[in-house]
C-alpha cells in the first residue's frame, strides 16, 4: 500500500526551488544542531576539574631536577658537565629554557648532559618583565612531568654549585620543606594599590628569583593559574599597568612602582595560599649585590656584581661556603641554615659567575675532579 507523501507547508511552496532545497536542509540539520549546542552548554556550565596536587609515586631513587634559565646557550656548561659527571645516573635530571627555536646540540654545547634538554616550547624572555615568570613555570610544568622528579632547582646561566653531587643531592633530599627566600619589605615601594583586591598589601612579598620546591610545592606553582586564587594572567596585567604607568610617566613627579616580577610570583603566591610554613625562608644560592651607589632608584644596585677570575680564590670561595645563616634586617629576623635540626651552610650555589671566574673553580678542583685542561677536550 503507497504512502502518502505529507504536501510541502504553503510557506515552501511560495519559495522558489532552490531556496526550498536549502529550507530543506536547514530543517535537517536544525535538530542534531541544537542538541550539540546543548551538549556544549552543558559542558561549559560543569567546573573543570581540579588539578591533582598528590603526584603519582615513582619507583627507585628520587631525583633533583636541575632547570636553566639561559639567554640562549649555556656559558658554564664546562663547569655543570664536571659536576654532572661527578654525579650517579639516575639522581639528576637537566630541563633548559633557552630563547624559542635555539637547540642545545653537539654545535652549541660540548656537554651531552644538556644535548636536547631544551623545551620544545619557549617564550622570548625580557630582564624585569612577566615572560620571567612564564620561562620559570614551563620549567617546573616540564620536570613534574616525570613522576622521579622530587627537588626543583632553579638556577640561571650564570650559576654556579659550591659543592660536588653527592653533597647538593644529600642535602636537597634531606630537607623536607621547600627553600624560597621571601620576607616582606616596607621600606621598598613596589607594591601597587592596583593589584588589590587579588593581591592584598599584607600578603605581598620578595625574595631570590632562585627557589628550591619539593614536587608538591611545585605542583602548586605550575597550577596557581588554575585553581589556586591568584591568576598568573591577572598578575601579569596589573605588573604590565606598572610598567606601561611608569613609562607614561617617565619624568613626571610622581612617585613609581618599579616592580620585578620574578622577584614577587613566587613568594606572593606562597603567602597568599598559607605555605610559608612549608617553607625555609632563605635562598641556597649565593649573591653578591652591587654596592657601588647607595641610592636605590640607581638602577645598578638590581643587579649583582660578576665574580671574575681573581673573586673566585679558595679563600673567597670558602667564604661563602662557611655562612651559616642569613640576617633580614628588614624583618628583623636572622634565618639560621639547618636541614632536619641540623647546622648546614647556607649556600649551594653561586652567581652571577663569568668563563673566567668558572675555570677558577675547575683549577683548584672544586669538586674534586680533574684539572680544567683534561676536562676541556670537547669545549
Amino acid at each position: 500500500m503507497p504512502v502518502a507523501k505529507r504536501p510541502p507547508a504553503p510557506w515552501a511552496l511560495a519559495l522558489p526551488a532552490g531556496r526550498r532545497a536549502r529550507a530543506r536542509l536547514f530543517l535537517r540539520l536544525a535538530a542534531p544542531l541544537s542538541f550539540l549546542l546543548l551538549v556544549a552548554a552543558f559542558l561549559r556550565t560543569q567546573p573543570p576539574a581540579a588539578p591533582l596536587d598528590a603526584l603519582p609515586p615513582s619507583a627507585g631513587p628520587g631525583k633533583v631536577a636541575f632547570l636553566f634559565l639561559a639567554r640562549a646557550g649555556l656559558p658554564l656548561d664546562f663547569l655543570w658537565d664536571a659536576f654532572f659527571r661527578n654525579g650517579e645516573e639516575g639522581r639528576f635530571s637537566v630541563y633548559v629554557h633557552s630563547a624559542p627555536g635555539f637547540v642545545l646540540d653537539r654545535t652549541t654545547t660540548g656537554s651531552p648532559y644538556f644535548y636536547g634538554r631544551q623545551l620544545a616550547r619557549a617564550v622570548k624572555v625580557a630582564w624585569g618583565e612577566p615572560t620571567m615568570v612564564q620561562a620559570e613555570k614551563m620549567l617546573f610544568a616540564a620536570a613534574l612531568e616525570d613522576p622521579a622528579n622530587q627537588r626543583f632547582v632553579l638556577l640561571s646561566d650564570s650559576c654556579v654549585p659550591l659543592y660536588n653531587f653527592s653533597y647538593t643531592y644529600t642535602y636537597l633530599m634531606g630537607s623536607p620543606k621547600s627553600i624560597v627566600d621571601s620576607f616582606t619589605d616596607k621600606t621598598e615601594k613596589r607594591y601597587n594599590p592596583n593589584m588589590s583586591p587579588v593581591i592584598r598589601k599584607d600578603k605581598w612579598r620578595k625574595g631570590s628569583q632562585m627557589v628550591v620546591t619539593n614536587a608538591l610545592l611545585g605542583q602548586k606553582l605550575v597550577n596557581a593559574c588554575y585553581s589556586y586564587g591568584i591568576n598568573f594572567s591577572l598578575f601579569q596585567r596589573r605588573l604590565g599597568f606598572v610598567f606601561r604607568r611608569k613609562q607614561i610617566l617617565k619624568g613626571a613627579a610622581q612617585e613609581e612602582h618599579d616592580c620585578i616580577p620574578d622577584e614577587h610570583y613566587v613568594q606572593t603566591l606562597f603567602s597568599i595560599k598559607g605555605l610559608e610554613d612549608e617553607l625555609e625562608r632563605r635562598t641556597l644560592t649565593y649573591t653578591s649585590w652591587n654596592q657601588s651607589t647607595l641610592d636605590p632608584k640607581d638602577k645598578m644596585t638590581w643587579h649583582p656584581t660578576t665574580f671574575e677570575y681573581d673573586a673566585a680564590s679558595p679563600e673567597q670561595i670558602n667564604a661563602i661556603k662557611s655562612i651559616d645563616h642569613v640576617n633580614y634586617e628588614v624583618e628583623h629576623r636572622t634565618e639560621w641554615c639547618q636541614s632536619n635540626g641540623t647546622s648546614v651552610p647556607c649556600f649551594l650555589f653561586a652567581r652571577k659567575f663569568s668563563y673566567g671566574a668558572a675555570m677558577h673553580l675547575l683549577e683548584d678542583g672544586a669538586f674534586g675532579l680533574l684539572k680544567s685542561a683534561q676536562l676541556l677536550v670537547n669545549f
